[in-house]
Protein backbone atom coordinates (compact mmCIF):
# COMPACT_ATOMS: atom_id res chain seq x y z
CA UNK A 1 0.00 0.00 0.00
CA UNK A 2 2.64 2.52 1.14
CA UNK A 3 4.65 1.59 -2.29
CA UNK A 4 1.57 2.47 -4.64
CA UNK A 5 1.41 5.93 -2.69
CA UNK A 6 5.13 6.50 -3.05
CA UNK A 7 4.65 5.60 -7.16
CA UNK A 8 1.92 7.88 -7.35
CA UNK A 9 3.90 10.64 -5.56
CA UNK A 10 6.87 9.87 -7.66
CA UNK A 11 4.49 10.41 -10.80
CA UNK A 12 3.18 13.81 -9.95
CA UNK A 13 6.62 14.92 -8.88
CA UNK A 14 7.87 14.03 -12.21
CA UNK A 15 4.90 15.91 -14.16
CA UNK A 16 4.83 19.08 -11.86
CA UNK A 17 9.05 19.59 -12.23
CA UNK A 18 8.50 18.39 -16.13
CA UNK A 19 6.16 21.82 -16.15
CA UNK A 20 8.90 23.57 -14.51
CA UNK A 21 11.84 26.06 -17.08
CA UNK A 22 15.04 27.00 -16.21
CA UNK A 23 13.92 29.15 -19.17
CA UNK A 24 13.42 33.12 -18.21
CA UNK A 25 11.11 33.76 -21.33
CA UNK A 26 13.57 35.82 -23.39
CA UNK A 27 13.94 32.46 -25.66
CA UNK A 28 10.98 30.66 -27.30
CA UNK A 29 11.18 27.39 -28.83
CA UNK A 30 12.99 28.91 -31.81
CA UNK A 31 15.07 31.77 -30.50
CA UNK A 32 14.31 35.41 -28.35
CA UNK A 33 10.77 36.22 -28.44
CA UNK A 34 9.82 39.18 -30.16
CA UNK A 35 10.46 43.07 -28.61
CA UNK A 36 8.47 44.96 -30.39
CA UNK A 37 8.74 49.04 -29.97
CA UNK A 38 12.23 50.64 -29.59
CA UNK A 39 14.92 49.08 -27.44
CA UNK A 40 14.51 50.74 -23.68
CA UNK A 41 16.83 47.98 -21.60
CA UNK A 42 20.12 47.99 -22.41
CA UNK A 43 20.97 44.30 -21.23
CA UNK A 44 18.70 41.52 -22.88
CA UNK A 45 19.70 43.61 -26.30
CA UNK A 46 23.30 43.11 -25.71
CA UNK A 47 22.71 39.46 -24.13
CA UNK A 48 20.90 39.49 -27.98
CA UNK A 49 23.79 40.27 -29.83
CA UNK A 50 26.03 38.62 -27.91
CA UNK A 51 24.56 35.58 -29.19
CA UNK A 52 25.49 36.53 -33.19
CA UNK A 53 22.26 37.28 -34.65
CA UNK A 54 22.05 37.28 -38.68
CA UNK A 55 20.30 40.66 -39.66
CA UNK A 56 17.22 38.32 -40.31
CA UNK A 57 16.74 37.37 -36.69
CA UNK A 58 17.48 40.84 -35.25
CA UNK A 59 14.66 41.97 -37.59
CA UNK A 60 12.36 39.41 -35.98
CA UNK A 61 13.11 39.99 -32.70
CA UNK A 62 13.26 43.89 -32.89
CA UNK A 63 10.63 44.75 -35.48
CA UNK A 64 10.57 48.35 -34.91
CA UNK A 65 14.43 48.63 -34.54
CA UNK A 66 15.89 49.81 -37.84
CA UNK A 67 18.92 48.11 -38.51
CA UNK A 68 21.12 49.47 -40.47
CA UNK A 69 23.66 47.50 -42.13
CA UNK A 70 27.47 48.29 -43.07
CA UNK A 71 27.04 49.86 -46.76
CA UNK A 72 23.51 51.02 -46.20
CA UNK A 73 22.61 54.75 -46.75
CA UNK A 74 21.29 56.12 -44.07
CA UNK A 75 20.14 59.59 -42.86
CA UNK A 76 22.03 61.94 -40.15
CA UNK A 77 18.79 62.73 -37.66
CA UNK A 78 19.65 62.81 -33.81
CA UNK A 79 17.43 59.63 -32.41
CA UNK A 80 17.84 59.53 -28.52
CA UNK A 81 14.94 56.74 -28.70
CA UNK A 82 17.38 53.40 -29.85
CA UNK A 83 15.29 53.19 -32.59
CA UNK A 84 18.03 52.77 -34.73
CA UNK A 85 21.00 50.18 -34.29
CA UNK A 86 24.17 50.43 -36.60
CA UNK A 87 25.39 47.07 -36.51
CA UNK A 88 29.05 45.77 -37.22
CA UNK A 89 29.20 42.25 -38.81
CA UNK A 90 31.72 39.49 -38.85
CA UNK A 91 32.97 37.57 -41.81
CA UNK A 92 29.99 35.29 -41.96
CA UNK A 93 27.71 38.29 -41.56
CA UNK A 94 25.86 38.26 -38.27
CA UNK A 95 26.13 40.98 -35.67
CA UNK A 96 28.74 41.26 -33.11
CA UNK A 97 28.38 44.69 -32.36
CA UNK A 98 27.31 48.31 -32.97
CA UNK A 99 25.84 51.30 -31.83
CA UNK A 100 22.77 53.05 -31.47
CA UNK A 101 22.72 56.36 -33.24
Amino acid sequence: MIFRHRAALAVVMVLALGGCSLETGERGGNGFEPRPGTVEELEPFHAFIDTRPTPEEFRRVYPDVTLVLPGDIATHEYRTDNSRFFAELDDDGRIIDGEFR
